[in-house]
């Protein structure tokens, strides 16, 4: 009896790891959403977004004294001369300019600042985030017409296992919404209608062959 109760479990157990053999193949076999738009249609109206490791350049005209270069803290903050803390993260350079110029008007009268930034990371939401069968897998820091070609040129290309074609990139700025790419038709055979825009906090999943 206990020969028999050995034998069904391992036919259960077996089954099982069958079924679930076919349905990652079955996944893999071509994709299950909707194609990436070829292009993003925010792409024109994109304005860099201060994060958390940058360096920034605060100018305080006809007052030098009060210029210097600052990095953006891991709290997001910058403080400089008169400015003990401000939240720098989250904004672009011109809203930081203005809230600078607010905290120095209590000391300067009519402070005109300007903040360039030298240095980009940018913030964590807005990163091109690479996971799986990449050479490199990686974040990247999103630029303004980026498109699928220039990440995987960053990452170096699929490894010899990836599933190109079955990839996917989830779409935070869509509500998290997944899109079809096919990476190996792009990387593999050169087809360029295969390349489509990114946009900030794209993340590109490409998932590993079974063949």
């Amino acid at each position: 009896m206990k020969l028999i109760l050995d034998s069904l479990s391992r036919w259960i157990a077996w089954g099982a790891l069958g079924a679930a053999v076919v349905g990652l193949t079955a996944c893999a076999s071509g994709p299950t959403h909707p194609p990436a738009p070829a292009t993003a249609e925010t792409s024109d109206a994109y304005t860099y977004i201060i994060g958390a490791g940058d360096n920034l350049n605060i100018i305080v005209w006809r007052n030098p004294e009060l210029s210097m270069s600052v990095p953006v803290r891991p709290d997001g903050k910058v403080a400089a001369p008169l400015v003990e803390e401000i939240v720098a993260q989250g904004k672009t350079s011109t809203q930081l300019a203005r809230d600078v110029e607010a905290q120095l008007s209590k000391y300067v009268r009519d402070p005109v600042v300007t903040v360039l930034v030298t240095s980009f990371v940018g913030p964590y939401s807005e990163q091109i985030r690479v996971v799986g069968e990449a050479a490199k897998p990686q974040f990247l820091n999103y630029k303004k017409n980026m498109t699928l070609l220039d990440v995987m040129i960053a990452v170096g290309g699929l490894t010899d296992f990836a599933a190109g074609n079955s990839a996917t990139i989830l779409r935070t700025s869509d509500g998290g919404k997944q899109y079809a790419v096919r990476l190996k038709d792009l990387i593999k055979r050169g087809d360029v209608s295969a390349n489509v825009e990114m946009r900030p906090g794209d993340i590109l999943v490409i998932p590993q062959s079974l063949f």
